[in-house]
């Protein structure tokens, strides 16, 4: 495969995230993507704990905002060529996907993240 180029739009994955993007730099292993979408809002909870909820600390995962800058792995980004929906909807969209997910479950870790991400919509102003 060859190599992105800056400029180019990729979606991407960060942490437990996916993002439309484009490439601003080229570093050695990674490219800085600024961020102009979400595809997939973060799951909540603790990375390296995915779904516990028991003696961990369980985090609320905002999704990286409109414009932020992050170093996403080249072998996590792929060229984009769909049409790119606004920020605010593509946000809209990836909550209302995850909170139906999350109240299909039953489980602990579904109940505690769909607290976290009523908490966190406030935080954007939704």
């Amino acid at each position: 495969m060859s190599e992105l180029k800056v400029g180019e739009v990729v979606s991407a994955f960060y942490k437990t995230g996916k993002y439309i993007g484009e490439i601003k730099e080229i570093r050695s292993q990674s490219y800085l993507v600024e961020v102009l979408a979400v595809l997939k809002h973060p799951m909540q909870g603790d990375l390296h704990h995915p779904k516990a909820v028991e003696g961990v600390f369980f985090h609320e995962r905002k999704a990286l905002s409109f414009k932020e800058k992050t170093n996403v792995p080249k072998q996590m980004a792929k060229r984009f060529e769909e049409s790119i929906p606004s920020y605010q909807d593509s946000l809209n969209a990836a909550l209302e996907k995850m909170r139906q997910e999350l109240s299909e479950d039953s489980s602990e870790f579904a109940q505690r993240s769909l607290q976290n991400l009523a908490i966190i919509e406030k935080e954007y102003s939704l």
